[in-house]
């Protein structure tokens, strides 16, 4: 049975919770530069770093800032940068990204993240490993500008898998929208919320990403066309992301009006029903009325002369509810209110 996109996300967040986030501090050497990755850091880490590259203490509030815009700073021997992305997991209910923060300069670059965005914890498990050699020596074998291309690519292309993920939930909403025996509103709003949120994540990223290839330029002995072209690759597929969000955020407006449509119709030929059922008793409620008073009527029981004897009433009562009961439901049929 395929499972939808939202309760993977909600199932994973549980396991979460109940295993939080310790704190890592691992520092890969490559080459030409050192690779210092953070996860959910104490502020003492930070600050000894920001004393041995001489950070700028605005950044390292930033840094410690559960959620900061993203940004980018240029400064003569390094750049700061702050980026959004979706967390593996998030709490239940509670609509969040990523952030992660990363210095970069010639010798150096540093990441500062809370340990939730699984690409970039593998990456770091990978190069401290000794079981991939090939990829080890591919990722710190050049400049700290190559790697930050790797650590982005990697998320980037996590993001793009997260929006495909996404359509393959229109399919499901798809086949509920046509159900009437399921309620679908709650789903469309929680997909609608998603979206909007990876949107705001993509949207901003492909700025950040282009400001990005033009700063690390600076701390690369790689070649100009060669940065150029891998970046050029990454701002692709955030292009990508970027369209499959749009498109997915317009299918979802459709569903949406569809569902509302749907409902509404089905509402309304709940409401005729009843209108109808009503409008039929208003005859009889009204005659029974008249005949339930303390009045003499003709053929009531007050009455010498009861012609079809002591029933005499409720057969007077039954015909004179009937027949103009008979005539609405005959008008209204003709009229097309009351289809076969």
């Amino acid at each position: 049975m395929r499972k939808g996109f939202i309760t993977n996300r909600l199932r994973s967040s549980r396991k979460t919770i109940e295993n939080p986030i310790e704190k890592k501090v691992e520092t890969i050497h490559g080459e030409e530069f050192v690779w210092t990755d953070l996860q959910n850091p104490d502020r003492t880490d930070v600050e000894k770093l920001a004393e041995k590259y001489n950070f700028n203490a605005l950044n390292i509030e930033d840094c410690m800032t559960k959620f900061e815009l993203p940004k980018l700073d240029s400064y003569d021997d390094h750049f700061f940068v702050i980026l959004h992305f979706p967390p593996l997991a998030q709490k239940i209910g509670v609509s969040k990204n990523s952030q992660l923060s990363i210095f970069v300069g010639r010798d150096f670059i540093v990441t500062i993240h809370q340990g939730d965005l699984k690409p970039l914890v593998e990456l770091v498990d990978m190069c401290k490993s000794d079981s991939d050699q090939q990829g080890k020596k591919r990722l710190l074998e050049k400049s700290s500008g190559l790697l930050l291309h790797e650590i982005i690519d990697v998320l980037v292309d996590d993001l793009l898998h997260t929006s495909r993920k996404i359509i393959a939930n229109l399919d499901e909403i798809e086949d509920r929208v046509f159900d009437e025996t399921k309620p679908v509103a709650r789903s469309i709003a929680l997909l609608r919320r998603e979206i909007n949120r990876l949107r705001r994540i993509a949207n901003p990223l492909k700025k950040f990403v282009l400001e990005i290839a033009k700063n690390v330029k600076r701390f690369s002995e790689s070649k100009d066309d060669e940065l150029t072209l891998y970046y050029d690759d990454v701002i692709d597929h955030i292009d990508k992301v970027i369209e499959t969000l749009e498109e997915s955020r317009e299918t979802m407006e459709i569903y949406k009006d569809t569902d509302f449509v749907l409902s509404t119709e089905k509402t309304n030929k709940v409401l005729a029903v009843l209108t109808i059922i009503f409008t039929l008793a208003i005859p009889s409620t009204v005659i029974g009325t008249f005949y339930g008073m303390n009045v003499d009527l003709p053929g009531g029981i007050g009455s010498s002369n009861l012609i079809l004897g002591p029933f005499t009433t409720f057969i007077i009562v039954i015909i004179a509810s009937a027949v103009p009961a008979i005539m609405m439901f005959t008008y209204f049929k003709k009229l097309g209110w009351i289809s076969n």
